[in-house]
């Protein structure tokens, strides 16, 4: 999600500070010897003065925001704007003692600077509340952005787990491996129901270690075996280590599902599937031999399997198709972000 700068109404920028422009110039009218020329230069001087810094605090604020955007407090921040309106404030007492030359210079630049203290420090506290309750805000936004995200992405991860359509041709293989007879039928329906038995048992986890993925997977295979013959070929080349690293449930399922879903399988063109470990990322790939008509997938279990990834690690799944070999590049995961 793209960060949004703070910002302040140039309304109330301005208003506050021909206030505080006026306000200092109070005290001068319980004096006997009221000047309105000091009265007027000194509140025009302030006002300016406080316009100037509320910029330069907005300026300070959205630097540091930008170099630590988690950090919220900085005293180096604090001294940094204390030390530009020092500089600004003696410029315009400089200013003012032009203007106003009857005027000591020494005690009226030490009342100024004060006051230049006391206006930077007003404008930075207001801002910090600010930038604390905009922060909130933001946090909050992304906080339901992503609780959103994540449930609409176990609601379509268990359209898919659950598919009719899978469920129809397991039931259809199954019907036929027991007319024919076939001894492998009782393993099919094992596997089918252990198939499903991971589905109610992982649906409402966020991560499960790689090891689980792939007997997932195993099972999954089992029951295309018996459908495809051999018209595809699944190869793992997974280190031991990456048996032990996380990965959102299903998410190699689905990826292998949507290759058989999408591609020519056949004993004649049998579909080589490869995964592996590279760069700290698990791959899944496949040469392209789209069915035809195929051409336009809507992509829905890719864009699942991204909204997940997006709830779970800032980084990115990457999807490569050159028109000969798709593969897609999952984001090793060591440990559960929400423990």
């Amino acid at each position: 999600m793209k960060t949004s700068e703070l910002k302040i109404s140039p309304g109330i920028i301005w208003i506050s500070s021909v206030v505080l422009g006026i306000l200092s110039s109070v005290p001068q009218l319980a004096q006997h010897s009221f000047n309105m020329t000091e009265a007027v230069v000194n509140a025009i001087l302030t006002s300016a003065f406080a316009i100037i810094m509320w910029y330069v605090n907005l300026f300070v604020f959205s630097w540091y925001r930008k170099r630590s955007p988690r950090k919220q407090t900085s005293s180096r921040r604090l001294f940094i704007t204390f030390g530009i309106g020092i500089i600004i404030m003696f410029g315009l007492a400089w200013l003012q003692q032009l203007i106003l030359t009857h005027i000591n210079f020494g005690p009226v630049m030490l009342m100024i600077e004060v006051r230049g203290l006391l206006i930077n420090l007003i404008c930075y506290t207001i801002l910090h509340l600010f930038q604390q309750n905009f922060e909130n805000r933001r946090i909050t936004i992304q906080l339901e952005q992503m609780k959103n995200d994540n449930l609409a992405a176990q609601y379509e991860l268990l359209k898919q787990q659950v598919n009719p359509h899978f469920l129809f041709n397991s039931l259809n293989t199954l019907k036929s491996m027991v007319e024919n007879g076939e001894k492998e039928a009782v393993g099919f329906i094992i596997k089918l129901s252990k198939f499903y038995r991971h589905t109610l048992e992982t649906r409402k986890l966020d991560l499960i270690t790689v090891k689980e993925e792939m007997e997932i997977v195993q099972a999954f295979l089992y029951l295309q075996k018996a459908r495809f013959g051999e018209g595809f070929v699944f190869e793992q080349r997974l280190e031991t280590a990456s048996f032990t690293s996380l990965i959102p449930p299903f998410t190699l399922q689905l990826l292998i599902e949507n290759c058989l879903k999408h591609n020519i399988v056949s004993e004649e063109q049998p579909l080589h599937i490869r995964v592996y470990e590279r760069d700290g990322r698990l791959i899944l790939e496949n040469p392209i031999q789209l069915k035809s008509g195929d051409h336009h997938s809507l992509g829905v279990g890719l864009e699942n399997i991204r909204l997940r990834y997006r709830h779970l690690t800032d980084k990115q799944v990457e999807i490569t198709d050159d028109s000969c070999t798709f593969k897609i590049k999952l984001p090793i995961i060591y440990e559960d972000p929400h423990y």
